[in-house]
C-alpha cells in the first residue's frame, strides 16, 4: 500500500489497484454551507433547516443535509482521483454511517478498487475508487464506490487548459 500527497491530478497509469490517496484539505460546515445547499437544491426537510423541530429530534440539533455530505467528500477527492477525469459513470452503496452537524469538519480519503482500458475509448481508463468521509474524530460519517472516465497520458483533451501567453515577460 502506497499513500499520496495531492499533485494536481492523475493520469490512468498513474493509479495502482490498492492505493490510498488521504486528500488533503478538510472542510468545516457552517450553517449558511448547510442552510444554502437545502434551499439550493429544494430540500425542505426541516431537520435541515428549523433549530426547533431539529431540537425535538433524538439529535437535539438540525443534522447537515447528506446531500451536502456527499459533495464535499467527492470534491476534496477530485485533486487526488478524478482531476483529470472528463466523465463520472457512476456512484454506488452510498452509505451515511453517522450524523453530520454544523461545525463538524470533514476529511476523506480513497482507495483505487479497480482499474480498467476503456472498451470505447482508448484515450482513457475506467478508475474505480472507494472513498470515506470522516469527522474531525477520525469516525467515519460516509462512504461509497464511483467509477469515472481518466485520459490515458498523451491522450488529446489531457493537456493543461492554461493558454498559451500571447506576449514574453
Amino acid at each position: 500500500m502506497t499513500i499520496h500527497d495531492a499533485p494536481l491530478g492523475r493520469f490512468f497509469e498513474d493509479f495502482v489497484v490498492g492505493d490510498i490517496y488521504r486528500h488533503r484539505l478538510g472542510r468545516t460546515i457552517t450553517e449558511n454551507d448547510n442552510v444554502w445547499f437545502s434551499l439550493l437544491t429544494m430540500n425542505t426537510n426541516p431537520m435541515h433547516l428549523d433549530a426547533s423541530y431539529a431540537s425535538k429530534s433524538e439529535f437535539g440539533k438540525p443534522l447537515v443535509n447528506s446531500a451536502l455530505t456527499v459533495a464535499i467528500v467527492t470534491g476534496q477527492s477530485v485533486m487526488d482521483t478524478s482531476q483529470l477525469a472528463f466523465a463520472n459513470l457512476g456512484w454506488e452503496n452510498i452509505e451515511l454511517k453517522r450524523p453530520v452537524f454544523v461545525g463538524d469538519t470533514l476529511y476523506s480519503e480513497s482507495e483505487v478498487v479497480a482499474l480498467r482500458e476503456s472498451n470505447s475509448r482508448p484515450n482513457a481508463g475506467v478508475v474505480t475508487v472507494r472513498t470515506r468521509g470522516l469527522n474531525q474524530d477520525g469516525d467515519e460519517v460516509i462512504r461509497w464506490t464511483r467509477s469515472f472516465l481518466v485520459y490515458r497520458r498523451g491522450a488529446e483533451g489531457a493537456q493543461s487548459p492554461f493558454p498559451e501567453p500571447s506576449t514574453d515577460w
